[in-house]
């Protein structure tokens, strides 16, 4: 029975292959039906409108004509989810119905979990890179915890990638584009034996970047940025050795050297001057009249290497055993993986030498982990179940450095006395004024003489910040996950079935870390901290702002040789339970309640209040309630789908990583509600090889009103007092995606065809802390492809593009560090902490990719 399911299996790919929902075209539409769709969102084939969740199953052809190759890619095709990348590509991050994880700060589990071929990725940035040879992408929205597990609370990314065939075959790919794209991969696949079958693919791509650098004080000499270089090679063996068992090994190896990725400047405050009169040309953009937004522009500034390293690999296998007596299999699922990337950083991205890391692996992290998952399904005339058990071994590690330039000391000198110069204009604007505040038992007449002279006098054996570096921090963290799960349908009568699902989950965590001021790093801080009395009696209350910025926590002196120890466990049961009545064969309704967990984690970085460290890096786990009605129809002799489900979720100690200008901090919100409704529809029209399809999500995502009393650390309410009640970053209100799709015979031996694919997006935020600066209008991508070939598709030439109108928009806006402020010290007049008349604050942004066009040819045999 296994082998022959196997077989048939193999020989259906091009029948399941050519079905889309959602986004893209087929081959012989008036052929197929809504009933060809099949998803395993509930760890077994079903057709789509029988599954009681919001699904977008999106086939091998869809893929390809959206020319989706990633996970970033994905988001054209799918309504209601946004993909964004920031630092580096690796720090990539998918969000469903406005609710997602930010990246870059590897102690952060995502929010959507990515699963490829039955193996979850703990990190997006793990899951992301070419995916190779796709059969189809299930994307899943709301909590999927029963059986996809913890960090799933928001949605899954369910890959599932071609299994070797007992058909002799191979297939090769040559892309040309702009931007000197090129890439070549292929596959060969067909039997060693009578049982065993194989597929071999491999992969190399390379472009120039999207973004042109000014390198200002050098020494960087890269002008480009934002490239791509990567090679990839994945193997696999199905072995069926009887009718009732078959194995599945795949091993893959994947690797990047890149550039990637610097910041634009989308508003640049008054601390342009200092950059400028640092720099070696403008250092970056010059502001806008009243520092106003700037012209959208792929120019930017870094005079340090922005190099990325990317390694990938792991194994997989996967067993399989059918039980007739019981009429169930039983499933075996084991992988092993590691992950690792390092990166260089220009971190003021200015032209100026200000601070940066080198891209030699001090800063960087790995992720390595190993799970095992045992799964007995099953099913009667009126009941299918499914019991289970999951466990995982995962250890990360974390390098973090900090690099001062030369023109650190000078930089911070300008902006205290700029800052001071604004209350005294006694004291003049300098660059030598931090050795007034460093030199060794500084009197307040010393200190009042060495700020009034601009640092000439006064100042003597004071220090500032040495060149090179300034610390190396290493933290590493061990967690294990066990679960039991279970998952079972009732079929009550013919129309109406019950669900119940239920997950027991037990994390345990610890963290051991070493963080380590370098190179006499720490003694300028504390020089300043010795002569607060001085610094007070001279400056009054701005003293602790002055001392602050002395004590940062990449210079802070308390941090020197600073040992870190926690550890914390936690359990919690999760589950869903859904109930659905088919009104006739062409009508299903369907009600559902589901809680999701997404586990605790530790931050891992420097994190102070005020000045001082925070004992602990703990932050608590995240649980959702999700509420869902829906109705699924299948309508025109089951040619139309339509599909529509409204959502409520609340997510209590949201984990929102969000940047306060000196570090990526881990904080839970209280609460955020995503409410709202997902709709979409399919139509094989009666016109050969014409479909129609479409999507589009409401959303309202919303946080709860809160205090800073109800933060874990109150501390960093002022740069978050935008949030409460507030719409979430990335979360779009309305976001809808649509496609054109028409491909058939042409006559004479050959088959052309064409699609589009549109995706909308109305305003949104783009950062964390909600600053009006990093808005995003709304905004519409396409993408477009014509083909041509022959009719049995022995070749195919495609040429298309993405970004068609070369639409220009922001993924995720940032403040620039050490460049103004946007938040004050104390309330303002509308109750928050900001106020657009005081904000100085520099925005800078990583952006979307621009219009990219080429040709592809394909070739199968």
């Amino acid at each position: 029975m296994r082998l022959t399911t196997l077989l048939r299996t193999t020989a259906s790919a091009a029948v399941v292959g050519a079905v889309t929902f959602g986004f893209a075209g087929i081959a012989s539409a008036q052929e197929t039906t809504v009933d060809d769709i099949i998803v395993t969102a509930q760890k077994r084939e079903q057709n789509l409108q029988d599954v009681p969740i919001v699904v977008t199953t999106l086939s091998q052809e869809t893929l390809q004509d959206a020319g989706v190759s990633d996970i970033k890619d994905l988001q054209i095709l799918t309504p209601g989810m946004t993909v964004t990348s920031t630092s580096s590509e690796t720090s990539t991050t998918a969000r469903i119905r406005g609710v997602g994880t930010v990246g870059d700060n590897p102690g952060l589990e995502s929010s959507v979990g990515v699963v490829i071929d039955g193996v979850y990725r703990s990190r997006n940035s793990v899951g992301f890179g070419d995916l190779g040879e796709l059969q189809r992408i299930e994307v899943l929205k709301g909590p999927q915890g029963t059986l996809f597990g913890k960090n799933t609370s928001a949605g899954v990314i369910n890959i599932i990638t071609e299994q070797p065939s007992f058909t002799p075959g191979y297939n090769a790919e040559i892309t040309v584009g702009n931007y000197g794209a090129r890439s070549l991969n292929g596959s060969v696949t067909g039997p060693l034996s009578d049982t065993l079958a194989m597929r071999l693919y491999a992969g190399v791509s390379e472009r120039d970047g999207f973004y042109e650098v000014d390198t200002g004080d050098g020494p960087r000499t890269q002008t480009d940025d934002a490239n791509k270089d990567f090679w990839t090679i994945r193997g696999q063996l199905l072995w069926l050795p009887s009718d009732t068992a078959s194995f599945r090994f795949i091993a893959d190896y994947s690797s990047r050297d890149e550039y990637c990725c610097v910041g634009v400047q989308t508003r640049v405050g008054p601390t342009y001057p200092f950059v400028d009169m640092l720099s070696t040309g403008n250092g970056q953009t010059p502001p806008a009249t009243g520092f106003g937004p700037l012209p959208f522009s792929r120019l930017a500034y870094a005079n340090r290497s922005t190099g990325q390293r990317v390694e990938d690999r792991g194994v997989s296998l996967e067993a399989n055993f059918d039980m007739p007596s019981m009429n169930a299999t039983l499933t075996s699922l084991t992988s092993w993986r590691k992950w690792t990337g390092d990166q260089g950083q220009d971190i003021d991205y200015t032209g100026a030498d200000i601070a940066y890391r080198f891209d030699d692996g001090e800063y960087g992290y790995g992720v390595e982990n190993l799970t095992q998952e045992f799964r007995l399904a099953g099913s009667t005339d009126r009941l299918d179940w499914l019991v289970g058990f999951f466990a995982t071994q995962e250890d990360i590690t974390r390098a973090d450095a900090w690099n001062y330039g030369a023109d650190y000391t000078p930089f911070l000198s300008l902006l205290l006395s700029a800052r001071l110069n604004g209350a005294n204009p006694l004291i003049p604007i300098s660059p030598g004024i931090i050795p007034c505040f460093t030199a060794p038992s500084q009197t307040a007449v010393g200190l009042q003489t060495c700020l009034g002279t601009g640092g000439a006098l006064g100042g003597t054996g004071g220090i500032g910040f040495t060149v090179g570096a300034g610390y190396a921090d290493t933290y590493e963290q061990e967690s294990t996950s066990i679960a039991v799960f279970t998952n079972n349908t009732f079929r009550l009568t013919d129309q109406f079935d019950i669900t119940l699902g239920l997950r027991y989950t037990m994390d345990e965590k610890s963290v051991d870390g070493q963080q380590m001021n370098v190179n006499g790093n720490g003694t300028t801080c504390a020089r300043a901290l010795a002569n607060a009395g001085a610094i007070g009696t001279v400056l009054g209350a701005s003293a602790s702002t002055i001392l602050g910025n002395f004590c940062l926590p990449w210079s802070n002196a308390a941090f020197n040789n600073r040992t870190v120890s926690e550890s914390f466990d936690d359990s919690e049961l999760s589950g869903t339970i859904k109930a659905s009545y088919r009104l006739n064969e062409s009508v299903m309704a369907y009600v559902s309640y589901a809680r999701g967990y997404k586990s605790f984690g530790y931050n891992l970085d420097r994190v102070q209040s005020g000045i001082t460290p925070t004992a602990s890096l703990l932050f608590p786990s995240e649980v959702v309630d999700s509420y869902e009605a829906g109705v699924k129809m299948t309508l025109l002799n089951r040619t139309l789908l339509l599909n529509a489900t409204y959502f409520d979720q609340t997510f209590e100690d949201f984990q929102l990583n969000t940047f306060l200008g000196t570090a990526f901090v881990v904080e839970s919100i209280p609460e955020l509600t995503s409410r709202g409704v997902d709709a979409d529809f399919l139509w094989f029209s009666p016109i050969e090889g014409l479909t129609f399809s479409g999507g589009v999500t409401y959303t309202e995502s919303q946080y709860g009103e809160f205090v800073a009393a109800d933060l874990a650390n109150p501390a960093n309410f002022p740069q978050l007092s935008l949030l409460p009640g507030a719409t979430a970053s990335f979360a779009p209100e309305w976001s809808g995606s649509a496609s054109l799709n028409f491909d058939r015979n042409l006559g004479g031996g050959l088959r052309g065809g064409f699609s589009l694919s549109a995706k909308y997006m109305s305003d949104y935020n783009t950062g964390s802390d909600l600053l009006p600066t990093k808005s995003q209008d709304a905004f519409t991508m396409v993408n477009g492809r014509i083909s041509i070939g022959t009719e049995d598709e022995r070749w195919m030439l495609d040429i298309w593009a993405q970004n068609l109108t070369d639409e220009e928009y922001t993924q995720v806006a940032y403040n620039a560090p050490l460049q103004g402020s946007a938040f004050q010290t104390t309330v303002q007049p509308n109750g928050t902490f900001y106020n657009p008349a005081l904000d100085t604050q520099t925005i800078d942004a990583f952006l979307g990719a621009p219009r990219t066009y080429g040709m592809t040819l394909r070739i199968r045999y």
